[in-house]
């Protein structure tokens, strides 16, 4: 799989995943707010921040008309698309104050345009990476211009079929770029468990040789956890103060407490993955010392019979091992042995017995 390299971060390297938080309309129009958001992704542990680059002309047409009027089923239903973009955009000369905020709390951010003038914009900025979303990967030209600035190429694939993910990276190849991150995602605000079919990461990933990560819209941490077990490289999650404030996505974006518990659970999951291995950490080592093995459980004299009663297979195990206990049966105590020690091979007297008679000693 080729490894991508956001702002000096090799994506795909087989680190944990870089964990986004998706600034998105979580603002409300306040640059207080957004800094103040920026801020709580960075104590949260977040590894990057992510905007979005638009204006409602960019994205659609100030129009009545039914087919500019959200009714999909949606959370949005009712709105025209205008109004809601008017709502949400993040105005232009923010960027790059909260690029440098982001930037002077360690984190890496970078933003999505949705047009050729967003994108000629934020070449200005210097920006780490791109990202197309979901419902841009179709359009291909707006890829192909992105991709065309050599940098990173994140792309969502939450509206697209097969085809539409064979055409989207055809035209970062047209634009002469390769270094692309594809991000599972699912179009629905918000997401069920159900919708997600994380396995389409792995197979994403061997299908077209690129990183894949998850860019994610259900209401908790689980999908994303599920998702770095399954190999995701980033995990993209909407942050916002307090859902209380509302907002066009505050239902299905994380506040700071919920998005840091994530970040933990999502960096823990990458740990306890691991590679395939049979062999034991130095700590399992040590814990062997308390598996089973064959003790006396009762005060056996010389040449006393070992039974089923006189030896059991218990814990600890600093005894014979378990398998053993078919030869041990039935063979002879070579000394007096006190109840719980450990059955070792020199207490087996020869089958002749000491004198070669074969019979136990009497008890002292």
């Amino acid at each position: 799989m080729r490894v991508v390299s956001i702002g000096g971060r090799a994506v795909g390297a087989g680190d944990a995943p870089l964990v986004v938080a998706e600034l998105s309309c979580n603002h409300l129009q306040d640059i207080r707010l957004a800094e103040d958001t920026i801020r709580a992704a960075a104590d949260a542990g977040a590894d990057g921040v992510k905007l979005q680059t638009y204006t409602p002309d960019t994205m659609t047409l100030d129009s009545d008309a039914e087919q500019f009027v959200i009714g999909q089923g949606t959370i949005w239903d009712g709105q025209r698309l205008y109004d809601l973009y008017q709502e949400a955009y993040t105005p232009w000369d923010w960027h790059g104050p909260l690029m440098e905020l982001a930037k002077s709390l360690g984190m890496l951010c970078f933003s999505t345009p949705f047009d050729l003038s967003a994108a000629d914009f934020l070449e200005t900025l210097d920006v780490p990476a791109y990202k197309i979303a979901s419902f841009e990967i179709t359009d291909v030209g707006l890829i192909e211009h992105v991709a065309s600035k050599g940098k990173p190429v994140v792309m969502s694939t939450g509206i697209a079929e097969l085809a539409d993910i064979e055409e989207a990276l055809a035209a970062c190849q047209r634009g002469g770029n390769d270094d692309v991150v594809l991000l599972k995602c699912t179009s629905a605000y918000p997401a069920t468990a159900a919708e997600m079919n994380l396995r389409t990461i792995p197979d994403m990933a061997e299908r077209f040789g690129v990183p894949v990560g998850l860019s994610d819209h259900t209401t908790g941490s689980a999908a994303a956890v599920a998702a770095t077990a399954l190999g995701a490289v980033m995990i993209e999650k909407h942050l916002i103060l307090d859902r209380s404030l509302g907002g066009p996505d505050a239902p299905f974006s994380m506040e700071p407490a919920e998005f840091a518990a994530m970040a933990a659970d999502v960096r823990a999951a990458h740990a306890a993955v691991g590679e395939p291995t049979y062999e034991l950490t130095e700590r399992q080592r040590a814990s062997r010392a308390f598996s089973r093995s064959l003790f006396v459980a009762e005060d056996v004299a010389a040449g006393e019979e070992f039974t089923e009663r006189n030896v059991r297979s218990v814990r600890p195990g600093l005894g014979m091992h378990p398998r053993h206990l078919p030869e041990v049966l039935g063979k002879r105590a070579a000394r007096d042995i006190e109840k719980g020690e450990p059955v070792k091979a020199d207490m087996l007297q020869d089958p002749a017995g000491p004198s070669g008679s074969g019979h136990p000693r009497p008890r002292s």
